[in-house]
């Protein structure tokens, strides 16, 4: 394992994050490929994420430091080798230095193995490698999050035969205790992997009542309007009833209003993610015109 040198563990090159992002103030860290694989990129914001420490390897990047200056951590982007032999040789990196970053931690990434056969399927077994795996999440003391969405992460693209759940997050139990967390898997579209994200969970609750939209409470006429539509319910009978009524005169009300103020949101989204999409792949040949320019972060805002 292949520490970066003392100068640069403590501190992310500033000219190079400024280069990238010269207004957005995000930071980042990266592990070149090595011609059309490996690679690992952290992108983070500043503000959410204070960094005290980070180092890296061709399998991995820690960063340390602090999440809104109160919760401390330490996440460890992963992309393990395809060998078992050099797999638990990282294993075996990972717990020596947890004792340098003993904050709470994080890993997520490509492991490049299973904890059991039921998450292979079309492939061979690897019982060494699995028990040795195993032997490593225990021995760092790390909760395997559960996976929602997916079952598998890996598929061979070409065949579609062979299906594996080699991607997934460990964390510290505390993680758990302090954030309530829950695990996607997203559709797997330019890769042959599976996105992966990690989300709270606190305002995914499924279908709402109403059919609520969390942006209507940021609508300075919101409180108004449905204070209005509720007295304007003109409801006469036994309590219970009363209420039911006003509820469904107020959904009513609400759904003409959603539309009348923000229009067909998710369409909205859609098709603003698509201009968005256009002008960045029209920035990748050239430079964007002022019109271009304005109308690109026009987009972005509304996105």
């Amino acid at each position: 394992m292949e520490l970066l040198p003392e100068t640069k563990k403590t501190k992310i090159l500033e000219a190079e994050v400024r280069l990238l992002w010269p207004k957005d103030n995000m930071e980042f860290m990266t592990v070149d490929s090595e011609g059309a694989t490996g690679g690992l990129l952290c992108v983070w914001d500043p503000g959410v994420f204070q960094i005290a420490q980070c180092c890296s390897s061709r399998r991995f990047i820690l960063l340390s430091g602090t999440f809104f200056n109160s919760f401390e951590y330490a996440i460890v982007n992963v992309y393990a080798p395809n060998e078992v032999r050099l797999r638990n040789k990282l294993w075996n990196s990972f717990v020596k230095l947890k004792k340098d970053f003993p904050k709470l931690w994080c890993l997520g990434g490509d492991f490049n193995e299973i904890r059991n056969i039921c998450e292979r399927k079309g492939c061979s077994r690897r019982d060494k490698g699995m028990r040795e795996f195993n032997e490593f999440i225990e021995s760092c003391e790390v909760s395997d999050m559960p996976l929602s969405g997916k079952k598998f992460t890996w598929c061979n693209s070409r065949e579609g035969e062979k299906w594996s759940r080699i991607d997934r997050v460990l964390v510290d139990p505390k993680w758990l205790e302090v954030f309530n967390l829950k695990l996607w898997g997203l559709p797997r579209l330019l890769s042959d992997h599976s996105p992966l994200l990690v989300k709270e969970d606190g305002r995914d609750w499924g279908p709402k009542p109403f059919r609520v939209q969390n942006v209507w409470f940021l609508h300075k006429a919101f409180k108004a309007f449905w204070e209005s539509c509720w007295k304007e319910a003109n409801i006469v009978g036994w309590a219970s009833f009363m209420l039911l009524q006003r509820l469904r005169t107020l959904k009513v009300g609400l759904k003409k209003w959603n539309v009348e103020v923000f229009g067909n949101i998710i369409t909205n989204l859609e098709a603003a993610e698509a201009d968005l999409h256009k002008l960045d792949l029209v920035a990748k040949v050239r430079k964007l015109d002022n019109a271009e320019k304005a109308k690109r972060k026009e987009v972005r805002e509304e996105v």
